[in-house]
């Protein structure tokens, strides 16, 4: 495999723009995966590769949001946890269990979501009522999304994002920045995963390291400057081009 200057500096280009709709909205992946693919990457190591830039993207955005004030790590400590037992769970699943049965369910549930955020304008707009509790969040929801981050991946954000507006009342910006910590703990579990079962080309995955920490610095200013408006438009585009990618690809 060549590894040419060019093919690092475009990577690493495709890395920041997808770092920076990844901090807002979720569906990063869809722009970096295929990146990765068209160069040349097997599925697996393009998968595993990703990744690294994932993490950088996830870190970036959270830091950025804890020095704004959105994260409360003290309420989400049981929740990272889940999130990252729940990550490696799906990792090893990943290696023994068909994926086929998700490619199926997973488009129809990104579609629901985003139905549900088009017709009702104001979910989000505030903080809502509380409906569990986060114990309860942190030992059930928080360990599926993160084995559904490790096992398979897409809207992965999205889906934590969503399940913090309805479930425990937080509005959008508060859901994202929460959504960008535990998605952090998850893509974490999956490098480790990937560092010691799977295949990362890292000359491809720093550069795309750099790019998605820009992008992901970049794309957390835009959510705590521009708000809810702007995660909401980002948020029901990216559900419906997940869902369709994943309906075509069947």
């Amino acid at each position: 495999m060549e590894i040419t200057f060019d093919v690092v500096a475009l990577l690493f280009i495709v890395a920041l723009v997808a770092g920076t709709i990844d901090a807002i909205a979720g569906g990063g992946g869809l722009i970096t995966i295929p990146a990765l693919l068209a160069v040349g990457l097997p599925p697996g190591a393009a998968i595993a590769t990703n990744k690294i830039g994932g993490i950088a993207g996830s870190t970036a955005a959270t830091l950025h949001f804890l020095r704004m004030r959105q994260i409360d790590l003290k309420r989400s400590r049981w929740m990272m946890l889940g999130t990252f037992l729940g990550s490696l769970a799906g990792g090893i699943a990943l290696t023994r269990v068909d994926s086929s049965i998700l490619k199926q369910v997973i488009p129809v549930l990104l579609i629901g979501f985003a139905l549900y955020f088009l017709l009702s304008p104001r979910v989000g707009a505030q903080d809502r009522t509380q409906r569990i509790t986060v114990a309860l969040y942190a030992a059930t929801l928080a360990p599926l999304i993160g084995f559904y981050d490790g096992f398979f991946g897409p809207g992965t954000g999205t889906f934590l994002a969503i399940s913090f507006v309805t479930l425990l009342g937080m509005n959008l910006v508060k859901a994202t920045a929460h959504a960008k910590l535990l998605n952090l703990c998850s893509n974490l579990a999956a490098v480790i995963f990937f560092a010691l079962h799977g295949n990362i080309v890292w000359a491809y995955g720093l550069p795309m390291l750099a790019g998605q920490w820009v992008g992901g610095t970049i794309g957390a200013r835009l959510v705590v400057t521009r708000g809810h408006q702007l995660i909401r438009v980002l948020m029901v585009t990216m559900a419906i081009i997940v869902s369709v990618k994943m309906i075509l690809d069947q």
